[in-house]
């Protein structure tokens, strides 16, 4: 069994260990589309408040940076396995306070906050350890290209059946039957993860290791840090807007559905081409292309934010991302493993690795408040949207030197 898991890498090829990560993060994908769109709506439904959403998302990325670095101990001198697990419990448990608060959870929205971080923060930290021991620089953009083509299309079919549920039942029952479904598929992921084996990691947790590192003038982490930041910042802001927008433009979870079926349609194309096709020399030149797509699709909203030039914008964001995406993270994770030192220490640069996506994600959200706190002007949201979509310029810029494979 360990020798064709061996084989597999080699040839670049997935193993069944590799399939049964992908199932689980397929999964929790899929729990997570059923509701996430319709959460912001949901929220914004009972406050109309875009500040409100933007606490919201802010305490829950503070909240996950914290989890990260705290878990990090027990991922590294513990079982991973059960911090995944408890990534996707307390994911189910964050819906079943949905479900239980129903009307009344927009009160509620900084425990809320905290325990959404606290689930992400559980899963992703474990899943980017196992994603790291079961791939290899061989077949790490092949597992991102089948993420994507899976996520893809899960948010074809999942938000769609979503919407339509919400628009046949009504908006109180219809939201509270997705609550729930999210909550039976994270438990359904929880079970297929007892088949993932886990494997022990060595040495004891480097708390400092994050500060130490940065500390050093030519280490290659100080530019992938700016990277991965500056990805984070239009991450969390296009993440909040972009669904809302096409609600609030719309007024409808039917037509929300619409919009995310044909985003993750091209996108699902677009991430099935990429993985099969690029190659890791062509990371560099894939990834410009990507940023620069990526940033000139927020140009239309100049003219309007209307559900014509949201698709404009996410058809041209789906067809282009995954030029991003996929360098982007196969490079960082072969990062990780260009040594030996480096791959025993694997737990504590996928925590740095988050910790800089999170703070990325938290100054973005900042600016995003701060820009609402002082105005409403559609200019001044188009201009502060232009900004922070054009931050994975200043990822291509940081990374441009280390986009080539190492190992």
């Amino acid at each position: 069994m360990h020798r064709s898991h061996e084989a597999d890498q080699v040839k670049g090829k997935l193993d069944g260990q590799t399939v049964l990560l992908l199932t689980v993060n397929v999964l929790f994908i899929m729990a997570t589309a059923l509701s996430a769109t319709y959460l912001g709506v949901y929220i914004w439904k009972a406050t109309n408040d875009f500040v409100i959403l933007g606490w919201f998302t802010l305490l829950s990325h503070i909240s996950m940076g914290l989890t990260f670095w705290i878990a990090g101990n027990g991922v590294k001198e513990g079982n991973k396995m059960i911090c995944l697990r408890l990534g996707i419990g307390v994911s189910a448990a964050f819906y079943a306070i949905v479900l239980l608060l129903g009307k009344n959870a927009f009160h509620y929205l900084i425990l809320l906050g905290i325990v959404q971080g606290v689930a992400n923060g559980l899963f992703w930290l474990a899943f980017n350890v196992i994603y790291f021991e079961l791939t290899n620089a061989r077949n790490r953009d092949r597992f991102n290209g089948m993420t994507g083509v899976f996520s893809s299309f899960v948010g074809m079919i999942v938000p769609w059946s979503s919407g339509a549920i919400i628009a046949s039942m009504g908006g109180g029952r219809g939201y509270r039957l997705i609550f729930l479904l999210s909550l039976l598929v994270f438990m359904a992921g929880m079970g297929v993860s007892f088949w993932v084996r886990n494997r022990k990691t060595e040495g004891c947790y480097d708390w400092r290791l994050t500060l130490r590192t940065l500390g050093k003038r030519r280490s290659p982490w100080r530019p992938v840090f700016g990277a991965l930041a500056a990805q984070g910042v239009r991450e969390s802001v296009f993440g909040l807007m972009i669904g809302l927008l096409v609600y609030i433009s719309t007024g409808s979870e039917w037509k929300l559905g619409n919009y995310a079926l044909i985003v993750s349609a091209v996108s699902f194309v677009s991430f099935f081409a990429v993985g099969k096709w690029l190659k890791p020399a062509w990371r560099r030149r894939g990834m410009l292309i990507g940023t620069i797509v990526m940033t000139a699709v927020i140009l239309p909203f100049f003219t309007g934010v209307t559900f014509f030039t949201l698709l404009i914008f996410g058809i041209g964001a789906a067809l282009f991302t995954p030029l991003f995406s996929i360098p982007m993270t196969s490079s960082v994770f072969d990062l990780i493993g260009s040594d030996e030192e480096s791959a025993k220490q694997r737990v504590e640069y996928v925590v740095m690795r988050e910790l800089a996506l999170n703070i990325g994600r938290i100054t973005g959200m900042a600016i995003f408040i701060t820009t609402l706190i002082f105005s409403h002007a559609p200019g001044v949201i188009n201009v502060m949207m232009l900004v922070v979509g054009s931050s994975p310029l200043l990822s291509w810029l940081f990374m441009r030197n280390l986009l080539v494979p190492q190992g």
